[in-house]
């Protein structure tokens, strides 16, 4: 568009010159020309990216993302396992853990994804330490070991407002990995919000690694995760390790300590 305007500046500017200014602006003409040839050596049209139309504000779902929670019912979600209703609570849009039932784990299942999801911590929450408001974002779950323990990959859910516990199991830590940036966490009783980029291990044929696993979280607005490297399976206990896999579901974790239960509010996922 800018090529073709200024060339059509220089047409009238010729066409209105003196004769010796039209020898100048013609040479001119051919220079810029030259120029824009030059420019659209690196000039790239195909793809055409798809046109995603956007939120009213940064937590509404986009037009292309797959909705996980709609505040009406669990229809993406097994329960802890594709043999197993999803059994938490939806009551006013929320979605709140029912700790007799297990976690939550998507019907679907993902590589690479942009994940938005919104927590509370009860406002009359008790408990210390790892035992107050737990939970976490498996993104993505390889199962549940021997012992009973999910494994996988997750962001931690925590009250780590004016709570401390060790710092790589804070609230927005990759469990036992990486220590966030920053503590972004609101008071109990206020909502609070996710944005997760995965980008999800890959492996050669032989099961070796090929990459790593690599997460981006945004809490409450404020990075606290940048491009984290992610090590292998995020353990509880022991060094993290890989194991080959393909797409896996996405898991909100049911974490069995005695403290009120958090509850959960507009979920959806991109694919990447």
């Amino acid at each position: 568009m800018y090529k073709r305007l200024y060339l059509l500046l220089v047409f009238i500017a010729i066409a209105f010159s003196s004769p010796a200014q039209k020898k100048i602006n013609a040479d001119s003409l051919r220079l810029w020309d030259s120029l824009f040839h030059e420019a659209a050596k690196t000039e790239v049209y195909e793809p055409v990216p798809p046109i995603v139309t956007s939120g009213q504000t940064p937590q509404d779902a986009p037009s292309d993302a797959i909705i996980l929670f709609n505040g009406k019912n669990l229809n993406a979600w097994y329960g802890d396992d594709s043999t197993k209703a999803p059994g938490w609570d939806v009551v006013n849009g929320i979605l709140t853990v029912n700790k007799k039932r297990g976690g939550l784990m998507t019907r679907q299942k993902f590589i690479d994804y942009q994940l938005h999801l919104e927590y509370r911590i009860p406002a009359n929450i008790t408990g210390k330490d790892q035992f107050r408001g737990n939970s976490g974002v498996w993104l993505a779950t390889t199962g549940v070991n021997d012992a009973g323990y999910d494994e996988g990959y997750s962001v931690q859910i925590l009250d780590s407002y004016n709570s401390t516990t060790y710092v790589n199991g804070q609230a927005g830590s990759l469990y036992k990995q990486s220590i966030p940036l920053a503590n972004a966490c609101k008071r109990p009783g206020e909502w609070q919000f996710y944005d997760i980029i995965w980008k999800a291990p890959r492996f050669n044929k032989n099961g070796s690694l090929q990459s790593p696993g690599l997460v981006t979280v945004i809490h409450n607005g404020v990075l606290v995760l940048n491009n984290a490297e992610v090590k292998g399976k995020t353990l509880w206990f022991g060094e993290p390790y890989y194991k080959a896999h393909g797409a896996l579901p996405m898991k909100l974790e049911l974490h069995a300590d005695p403290s009120e239960p958090i509850s959960f509010r507009n979920i959806w996922l991109r694919k990447l």
